[in-house]
């Protein structure tokens, strides 16, 4: 038997899927940080708990006509009364290939749809990386990767109204 793809019926070959996909090539920590710069003091139970702080930065630049690399930064830290228990870094990237997305829809499937892909598997490094540190592994929660992409273009749109200066009379 021939390796090559069946007739579809009418003795055409089946025409190739123009379906919208987004494959991920490849996923990797390209940089993780963790920090217990008060052990083993920061190790002893605490009469409350810590007040939790986590800043989240989506970037993206093109590999090829439809390779991009998307790092996904988690940045975060851990404190009671102004000392810091514990503090982390991790910058998780994966290369993905888009198929057969509009070119008006890519920016924010880049943006959205790849970053989404990666956070269940940085937040586990996360995780890991706190219970390794000697305390309870920080589950941190979902990310409304939407609501960030909002924000950002909100950001830049101003910032660039900002740059143009008032409009002269």
């Amino acid at each position: 038997m021939a390796d090559t793809p069946a007739p579809n019926g009418n003795g055409a070959a089946p025409a190739e899927d123009q379906s919208p996909a987004i494959n991920a090539l490849a996923q990797y920590a390209k940089d993780l940080s963790f920090e217990n710069p008060n052990a083993p003091r920061s190790l002893q139970p605490q009469e409350s708990g810590p007040q939790i702080n986590i800043q989240v930065n989506v970037n993206a630049k093109q590999l090829a006509e439809a390779d991009f690399e998307v790092e996904l930064t988690l940045e975060g830290d851990a404190k009671i009364n102004n000392e810091v228990l514990f503090a982390f870094e991790l910058n998780y990237a994966g290369i993905f290939r888009m198929r057969n997305i509009p070119q008006d829809q890519l920016h924010p499937a880049v943006m959205i749809e790849c970053p989404r892909l990666l956070f269940p598997f940085a937040r586990q490094i996360i995780a890991e990386a706190v219970r390794n540190g000697g305390f309870p592994p920080l589950y941190i929660d979902p990310i409304d990767f939407v609501g960030l992409y909002r924000q950002k273009a909100f950001e830049a749109q101003n910032q660039q109204g900002d740059q143009t200066g008032p409009l002269a009379s």
